[in-house]
């Protein structure tokens, strides 16, 4: 069990959008080939819970996983806690009991400021809180991108309802690690064409640069852009960009611009830090994810080591080096890990479970 000498918390994926698509999926992969199996998703409904078919959206997003990283064979939940005061309350411990055992949690499309409503103080929250301080990935896209952020922007009601230019405040899931983030999908989007600005996330720039100013002093904006993802690494302090785009990061006056070339220390997003192991959770929701979490079986986690030995092999075998990818094998074989080569990418497995047939 996690101390607070020894806790990592789960990384972080922000999608700008494409979180079902074939740029999507390259990030499951890199996200599912540094995690140890069982790989359980639970895909929480709640940002979509007004809709009538809330259930249609996520089971969309479940059976893209299911069949498209098939080869990781997730067990994948759809949690349905679409509204309070319902049989379907975020709240009522029968629905989130899938999220005690995740430890990969999705969510998605949806409303920004609804997902804010239902989700503020609920079990179901302070239950994905404390499963990613203990380890599990989140995995967040448009709505829900917005919504944990510091402040959420209610992009419904200023685009399709015409409301006076505001914000409201988020979930500000990172706040305890110290960073004070607007998080801003569809950062490039071009849907309006030539006759309406719909970048930062259908505000259009004008008008998002009036949004900026109404925001406190000391808040950073990440925009990231479509069929892109920003993954966040608390453990490592730092952060890195994956897909077709870039992310944009404006901090005060200073606006960088972050690609997949290099990670880049968490310091430069704010006032990084690591928080107590249970900071900011009730103690009876703590009491009821440890438990669960001391039922699992512990499995091995790649260290970084293999984790190198693994890029360094898929270079060879990009340039064909076969001789030095065999090599990287046995040193990967050598460090406990069978690597199992399948047609969306290497797989790991500790060498103790390695199946005895070839590879795919």
């Amino acid at each position: 069990m996690a101390t607070e000498s020894t806790w990592q918390p789960g990384l972080i994926v922000l999608f700008g959008s494409g979180e079902i698509s074939s740029s999507g999926r390259r990030v499951y992969d890199w996200l599912f080939a540094r995690m140890a199996a069982p790989i359980r998703v639970a895909v929480l409904e709640t940002p979509a819970g007004f809709q009538p078919n809330s259930a249609h959206v996520a089971e969309e997003i479940a059976q893209f996983l299911r069949v498209r990283l098939q080869n990781y064979h997730p067990e994948v939940t759809v949690v349905p806690a679409r509204k309070r005061g319902t049989p379907y309350s975020p709240n009522a411990p029968e629905i989130v009991a899938p999220l005690l055992r995740a430890n990969v949690v999705f969510l998605g499309p949806g409303s920004p400021t609804y997902a804010v409503r239902q989700l503020r103080d609920s079990l179901a929250w302070y239950t994905l809180m404390a499963r990613h301080r203990l380890g599990a990935a989140i995995v967040l896209s448009s709505a829900a991108t917005i919504a944990v952020g510091a402040y959420a922007l209610p992009v419904y009601e200023i685009y399709k309802v015409g409301t006076e230019l505001h914000w409201v405040p988020g979930l500000d899931f990172l706040g305890a690690f110290g960073l004070s983030l607007v998080l801003v999908p569809h950062w490039d989007n071009r849907e309006g064409g030539a006759t309406l600005d719909t970048s930062r996330c259908f505000m259009g720039q004008e008008r998002f640069e009036r949004l900026r100013t109404l925001l406190p002093r000391g808040v950073t904006v990440l925009g990231i852009e479509e069929h892109t993802a920003m993954i966040l690494d608390l453990g490592a302090g730092h952060c890195r960009v994956m897909g077709r785009g870039s992310v944009t990061c404006i901090r005060g006056d200073t606006t960088m611009i972050f690609t997949a070339a290099e990670a880049v220390p968490l310091g430069v997003l704010g006032d990084f830090r690591m928080p107590s192991l249970r900071a900011g959770i009730p103690e009876h929701v703590w009491q009821n994810v440890e438990r669960a979490t001391q039922q699992l079986p512990e499995m091995p986690t790649p260290p970084e080591e293999v984790l190198r030995l693994v890029e360094a092999r898929e270079a060879a075998r990009a340039r064909r080096d076969w001789q030095e990818a065999d090599a990287l094998r046995a040193r990967i074989a050598a460090l406990g890990w069978h690597i199992q080569d399948t047609r969306e990418g290497p797989r790991l497995q500790p060498l103790i479970d390695a199946p005895m047939g070839g590879d795919i």
